[in-house]
């Protein structure tokens, strides 16, 4: 896409080539005809993103389907615990949606890859809010707690919108890794905006409203965003049909290494949760996720780096040193501000960490396969936040809050090690930041 000021005209017949099975093919371009830009291009990165044609219309889409992710699982909790007066039972029913999605959302994205996304994400979505809508049902009728449990397992066709997102940057800006990195920023700030605000607004709406009120607002917003998002068919990336000669991204070269860093990044997330709520309420995580939305946005205004897999142990190594920051805090001093401030600073290496990881899973991920090799980080990182908030739970149950702090530093280092170790993490021909 031409970046001055200037007019293109596109023969309605031009085809894109691109890789289908191993093979060359022909696919239909999808862009307008004809793209105009007005006046100089923006010297803000984020701005020069969004003037994108199309893309300002499936971001708005995007980050209304995304808000929900950070509001479904506490409605749920708030809704069950209110109803039954079992948070246990809460927990259990959450951790049972969790687990399903961790075994179902690959293969979600393996079906979005291979048919599309509007084809597959609507209908998925659809299933997913129906299981919102049976949980609802079955809480304010006072069905058996098995029925709970079936009912939020059917949320797990849930389609990663986040991936799906990162897939049509990486479609509409294949071969300029410069605007990768500030998309793929960009992409890791709104998930840590949606998590920040997701959960404050399900615990108004249940409070303010009825305990169902989170649940059902969280449905409709995730079924709407994903309509819209699914609608922008010009940006959307072409489907790959699988060959029996396709292998999962699980395979290549790198990716296993990834996803153990991703896990153990997950723990870090999970461990600070638990840690945190125990702590001082969970009002204080807002901090956390505020300085890591707000290091993801300075981290994609600056260049991207000529050797990525460095760049992932250098942000490791920051996220290491930082975390053993509220443990310090705790240790030292009773004051809820200082911890506060260190949770800020604590928060600022997350989204680097994550946009630079996610960065080389895209680079490890086969072509046509991006939605299935990022929802596999999801994914692992998922899996990373139910086993670090198990172990911060057990720490702070027979060791106390201070050292329940220990656990995320020491995933932080784990995640650094795992990363140093894997010197498989480097594929030929991507290591130096080069596109694939």
């Amino acid at each position: 896409m031409p970046r001055s000021p200037a007019t293109c005209t596109v023969p309605p017949s031009t085809a894109l080539l691109t890789v289908a099975g191993g093979q060359l093919v022909a696919a239909p371009r999808a862009a307008p005809e004809r793209v105009r830009r007005k006046g100089p291009a923006s010297a803000n990165p984020y701005l020069r993103l969004l003037a994108t044609p199309g893309a300002r219309a499936f971001t708005a889409g995007n980050l209304i389907a995304r808000l929900p992710m950070g509001m479904l699982s506490v409605s749920a909790v708030i809704m069950i615990a209110g109803s039954r007066g079992s948070y246990a039972l809460a927990g259990a029913v959450t951790a049972t949606g969790l687990a399903a999605t961790a075994v179902v959302a690959p293969f979600t994205s393996r079906l979005v890859d291979r048919y599309g996304q509007a084809r597959i994400a609507v209908p998925a979505t659809a299933l997913a809010v129906l299981g919102s809508l049976a949980l609802v049902l079955c809480v304010h009728h006072d069905a058996p707690a098995w029925t709970l449990f079936a009912a939020y397992a059917a949320t797990a066709t849930t389609p990663n919108t986040g991936g799906m997102s990162r897939a049509r940057w990486a479609h509409l800006h294949r071969g300029d890794p410069a605007a990768l990195h500030t998309a793929n920023s960009f992409e890791q700030a709104a998930d840590e905006l949606c998590f920040m605000l997701g959960p404050v607004l399900a615990a108004v709406l249940c409070g303010a409203l009825f305990p169902e009120a989170g649940t059902l607002v969280g449905a409709f917003l995730l079924m709407t965003g994903v309509l819209v998002f699914a609608a922008q068919r010009a940006t959307e990336p072409p489907p790959t049909p699988r060959t029996r000669t396709a292998v999962s991204p699980l395979r290549t070269p790198g990716m296993p290494a990834l996803l153990a860093v991703f896990l153990a990044t997950g723990a870090v997330f999970g461990a600070l949760e638990v840690v945190s709520i125990a702590h001082a309420g969970g009002a204080i995580l807002a901090l956390q996720a505020a300085g890591s939305c707000a290091a993801g946005l300075l981290y994609g205004s600056l260049r991207p780096a000529r050797n990525v897999h460095r760049r992932l142990l250098l942000c490791l190594t920051a996220m290491t040193a930082l975390m053993s920051l509220p443990l310090l805090a705790t240790t030292s001093t009773a004051s809820l501000p200082v911890l506060a401030l260190c949770l800020l600073l604590a928060g600022a290496a997350t989204a680097p960490t994550m946009v630079t990881g996610m960065t080389l899973v895209q680079r490890a991920t086969p072509a046509g396969q991006l939605n299935e090799g990022m929802t596999l980080s999801v994914t692992a990182l998922l899996g990373g936040v139910a086993a670090g908030a198990a172990t911060g739970g057990w720490l702070v149950e027979h060791a106390g809050t201070v050292s329940g702090y220990a656990a995320p530093m020491g995933a932080a280092a784990l995640a650094l090690a795992v990363a140093a170790a894997g010197t498989s993490l480097r594929r030929p021909g991507v290591s130096g930041g080069s596109a694939r």
